[in-house]
């Protein structure tokens, strides 16, 4: 079985911010990647709407940082398992697990890829198409080649290697459209 995805909203920095949010799904799971700062939460409520998928009916979140501009939003979905790079969090229910190599369903895993925190993870989702990584480690496919904020800049650089290496299709950034890597994606 492969997973499919839409982007709901695609991000942006600038004067104004807002993250790159998406809607995974693999079977009977349902997945928000970074429900972060948008103009408007319709943003993420309208789409998702549109794929026949209520908030409710949303079963994982995954944060790929802890940054409010990717995690804002995260209220939206009450019933959903909540994922960052060392637990998963339900309700009141928090349970510890590394999430390097966790599987959230069989087309879906995480990755630990730190350097624009120590703490960032990718989402790694097998489609038919290829794989697709959801991930900060690019803000878009036009840079920055070096991330202003990188709280380590050589960690970066060894994930983005280390993300490349798996020869993604798609790399979904955080603050951007979606695009092919190449040559010239910065490693």
């Amino acid at each position: 079985m492969t997973a499919t995805f839409r982007m709901l909203t695609t991000g942006y920095v600038g004067p104004r911010t807002a993250s790159t949010v998406s809607l995974v799904r693999d079977g009977d799971t349902v997945v928000v990647v970074d429900p972060g700062m948008v103009a408007d939460r319709a943003l993420i409520l309208d789409p998702l709407a549109e794929e026949g998928v209520s908030p409710q009916r949303v079963t994982d979140v995954v944060f790929s940082h802890h940054h409010p501009d990717h995690t804002l939003n995260a209220a939206l979905f009450p019933t959903a398992r909540f994922h960052d790079h060392w637990a998963i969090y339900q309700n009141d229910v928090w349970t510890d697990r590394p999430a390097d190599g966790f599987a959230i369903s069989p087309s879906i895993r995480l990755a630990a890829t730190p350097g624009h925190t120590a703490e960032d993870i990718s989402t790694l989702v097998d489609t038919a198409d290829g794989l697709v990584v959801f991930t900060h480690l690019w803000w878009s496919a036009d840079g920055p080649a070096e991330d202003p904020y990188a709280t380590d800049p050589e960690a970066l650089h060894a994930s983005r290697a280390k993300v490349l290496a798996l020869s993604p299709a798609l790399i979904v950034p955080g603050h951007g459209a979606a695009f092919e890597p190449d040559g010239a994606t910065p490693a």
